[in-house]
């Protein structure tokens, strides 16, 4: 088990939106960037090839790039690229390609080309823990139609799989019963929109979406929502609210790269089969963003 201080998966990792050209092509040099403005603005680090990432509609060529692009811009340390793939030896083989690029850690979600069952649930992990670089679980069973629930959690990590998990799941009671089943397991926050709940529950980490925008303020978000000061981040937390939901949203993509836009960074376009938010919703979001720079939050 990692020492306290070596967790680099703990902290504000921001889930890395990919600036991707009129044609679509990745803009690797403006992504290079971005991880360096994230980490300058008071992110801890970065994980490339998240959803938020367009991971799935990458080249393979494009997706290791993604990655030696991230840990020449910050350092291997606080990178933690998704690994996640339909069959386990591609999840390790990804694995294994982030620990050559000087990743310390990496995140997988569970089998999602079809809804497993716990064995091979317990299968895929056990695979690509055998790579020997620390994992990170992500519970996304919104999306993936397999629950990490506590329990199994618990199983991962009693047997030495996992060292944290993203919970994305929306539900908070289950931070307490992690934390009773499994103390040593690192909670991260993993949607955007319940990160007070979870921060004041004991998560140690956010695996971020709106600080591709809002860096600094989001920063200030969590550092005092983990220290317990809600004097400071409950007002905050309403504030960024109307924002932060979209991360939870099926558009939260578009969203947050639109609201890259209005604050001057770049966001633009997203690969299909995404398509750009229709009139309605592209008013809210960008309502939304531009209240939150009004408001002093960029």
């Amino acid at each position: 088990m990692p020492h306290p201080q070596h967790r680099p998966w703990r902290g504000i990792l921001v889930a890395t939106a990919l600036p991707l050209r009129d044609d679509l092509s990745i803009d690797f040099d403006r992504y290079a960037e971005h991880c360096a403005w994230l980490v300058e603005n008071g992110c801890d680090g970065v994980v490339p090839n998240g959803s938020l990432g367009e991971y799935q509609v990458l080249t393979a060529e494009e997706r290791a790039r993604v990655v030696e692009t991230a840990v020449a811009a910050t350092g291997g340390e606080r990178v933690m690229p998704g690994v996640a793939a339909y069959g386990s030896a591609e999840a390790r083989r990804w694995a294994e390609q982030a620990g050559e690029a000087g990743c310390a850690s990496v995140m997988l979600l569970p089998p999602n080309a079809y809804r497993a069952d716990e064995r091979s649930v317990l299968a895929h992990y056990a695979e690509v823990a055998r790579t020997g670089l620390p994992v990170v679980a992500y519970n996304n069973p919104i999306d993936t139609k397999v629950d990490l629930v506590p329990e199994l959690l618990a199983r991962l990590h009693g047997e030495g799989h996992i060292h944290g998990v993203k919970e994305f799941s929306g539900d908070v009671r289950r931070a307490y019963r992690i934390a009773e089943l499994a103390p040593e397991l690192d909670l991260l926050i993993g949607a955007d929109d319940v990160l007070l709940e979870l921060a004041v529950a004991g998560a140690k980490g956010w695996v971020a979406g709106y600080p591709n925008a809002l860096p600094r303020a989001s920063a200030e978000l969590y550092r005092a929502a983990v220290a317990g000061d809600l004097t400071t981040a409950l007002p905050l937390y309403r504030q960024l609210h109307p924002l932060l939901r979209w991360d939870s949203r099926v558009e939260f993509v578009q969203a947050i790269k639109l609201s890259m836009d209005v604050v001057g960074r770049y966001g633009g376009p997203v690969r299909p089969p995404r398509v750009p938010l229709p009139p309605e919703q592209e008013a809210a979001v960008r309502a939304a963003t531009e209240k939150a720079v009004a408001a002093g939050l960029v």
